[in-house]
């Protein structure tokens, strides 16, 4: 009942830092205590299907302990993340216990009589739950940024993955148009000319490869004063084009 507390526990924790909900650690506790009651149910000659439908109750109750009831969705995005990091941390342990406690030659597994004890869930439950919730925020917050946009040019509209990149506040002086970045090997449309604009990057002051379009499309809104800089090479998981952070303050 101690290890099913102290699983119970850093789950209910895990969900409470993932989604930063505003609850004492008393109430998580409760909330553990509430799921650790559920290692009794072993003892009562239950059926599989029973089983399953009873944890699925005391799993909402925990949740209810735990973060209270506000409405149903608040409710049911608790619960959602409380399985979540369950599945993700039980999916590990078996992973390991499955490495520490079997054999295999080809694929025939046998048990080689080592498992994972308690002091190792101790130390490695809270481990893994750290790894994925800073994941997650990292996700959550990297994903947010990302945009389906369109460059119009002669006529023409091309379709790209961008991202808001708050340190791209580049704008050029002559004409005060903002200037959002494209890979030049993601170049879909034909360069007819293009003038020289300075900016200031990681090597200190440098010129870069400008050209006009007519206009771009993210968000559900049409920005005509843009400029479309051209870079070597965008290294963001999926990105083809860096926006300006000046153009959500339009």
């Amino acid at each position: 009942m101690i290890l099913n507390f102290f699983l119970d526990f850093i789950l209910l924790l895990s969900v409470t830092l993932i989604l930063k909900r505003n609850v004492k650690l008393t109430k998580i506790m409760f909330g553990a205590f509430v799921g650790g009651i559920s290692i009794l149910l072993l003892f009562f000659n239950i059926d599989s299907i029973t089983l399953f439908i009873l944890k699925f109750i005391i799993s909402i109750i925990m949740v209810l302990a735990t973060f209270g009831y506000k409405n149903l969705k608040y409710t049911l995005v608790n619960l959602l993340y409380l399985y979540m990091s369950s599945i993700i941390l039980g999916g590990f342990l078996y992973l390991l216990n499955l490495e520490f406690s079997y054999k295999h030659i080809g694929m025939i597994f046998y048990n080689n009589g080592l498992s994972i004890n308690f002091i190792f869930l101790c130390i490695f439950s809270p481990i893994i739950l750290y790894i994925y919730i800073k994941q997650t925020k990292t996700l959550r917050y990297n994903y947010s940024n990302y945009y389906n946009i369109e460059i119009h040019i002669n006529n023409k509209h091309y379709k790209y993955t961008a991202y808001m990149d708050s340190g791209n506040v580049l704008v050029d002086k002559l004409t005060n148009k903002k200037v959002i970045l494209i890979d030049k090997r993601k170049i879909l449309f034909d360069i007819k000319e293009f003038r020289l604009i300075p900016y200031t990057g990681v090597n200190g002051m440098n010129m870069i490869k400008v050209i006009k379009v007519d206009k771009i499309i993210f968000d559900n809104k049409d920005y005509c004063d843009v400029l479309v800089g051209i870079m070597d090479k965008i290294s963001l998981d999926g990105v083809e084009v860096i926006l300006n952070r000046k153009l959500l303050e339009e």
